[in-house]
């Protein structure tokens, strides 16, 4: 059997900028030990797999070790893919996943992901939190399906280095750290080794938390965002008053090849 691969870097203009994501666009979906064995072998943080059902498309993420309820950047790649590949003529993808309708347009030259947003509830640090992540204060902790850690000054977002094994102890997704940006509303980096991604580089559903903290306090809906360490990409928030969330970005074709099973 023969499969086409596509790997996207999401939420950047350029090559060498964003996220990395693989996608599989399959005719019929394979075993679920497949579909985990193939992105383990692709060893991103994200595989996406997506069938044609009708007017939708069937969309599923795996990291190298478990299948996730949601991600953002691989949406984003996977409509990239079905836009720029396969010329997908209509201008809104509707994807059926383990988080509900998704839904992606184009928008003034990005892809426009709706999602649920998330509403971070402020929580006590738990002992050995701050320790994993090498920080000494943080000046709040928040919590959805992620930990997000508020601290005052950019610098400290991009002088992190966490001990994974400690942070993979946490019950949470992962553990995003955030702070006010210089040239940005916000910026973030994001951990988790507990799902098999030490650092994701661009994590879109981490922005369904993020983004709605980040309006409150701020006082405004539309926000730009930036995130990650050695590579970053960039994403542009816009909260609703529906507890939804439009997540923006760009991507940029890396590789086109087959796979043989």
């Amino acid at each position: 059997m023969q499969l086409d691969i596509f790997q996207v870097d999401a939420f950047s203009s350029e090559i060498f900028g964003g996220n990395p994501a693989a996608v599989c666009p399959l005719e019929a979906w394979l075993p679920d030990e497949v579909l985990q064995r193939i992105a383990a072998e692709n060893n991103l943080s994200e595989t996406a797999y997506c069938v044609r059902n009708g007017e939708v498309f069937e969309l599923r993420w795996f990291t190298p070790t478990v299948e996730v309820d949601l991600c953002g950047h691989a949406t984003l790649a996977t409509a990239w893919v079905l836009f720029e590949q396969f010329g997908e003529a209509r201008d809104v993808l509707r994807f059926s996943t383990r988080s509900g309708e998704l839904r992606v347009s184009r928008k003034d030259g990005r892809l426009a992901m709706d999602f649920p947003s998330k509403h971070p509830e402020l929580v006590a640090v738990p002992p050995g939190l701050l320790q994993a992540l090498g920080l000494e204060r943080a000046d709040a902790l928040y919590r959805t399906d992620d930990y997000l850690v508020v601290v005052e000054d950019e610098a400290i977002v991009a002088g992190l280095a966490p001990d994974f094994v400690a942070l993979a102890a946490f019950d949470v997704r992962g553990v995003a750290v955030t702070a006010p940006g210089r040239h940005f509303d916000f910026v973030s980096r994001w951990f988790g080794p507990r799902v098999g991604v030490n650092e994701d580089p661009v994590t879109g559903s981490a922005h369904t938390s993020l983004a709605t903290y980040w309006a409150k306090r701020l006082g405004k809906s539309d926000l730009i965002a930036e995130q990650g360490g050695a590579r970053k990409g960039q994403l542009h928030c816009e909260v609703l008053d529906n507890d939804r969330v439009i997540i923006s970005g760009q991507g940029a074709l890396y590789l086109r090849g087959t796979i043989f099973i």
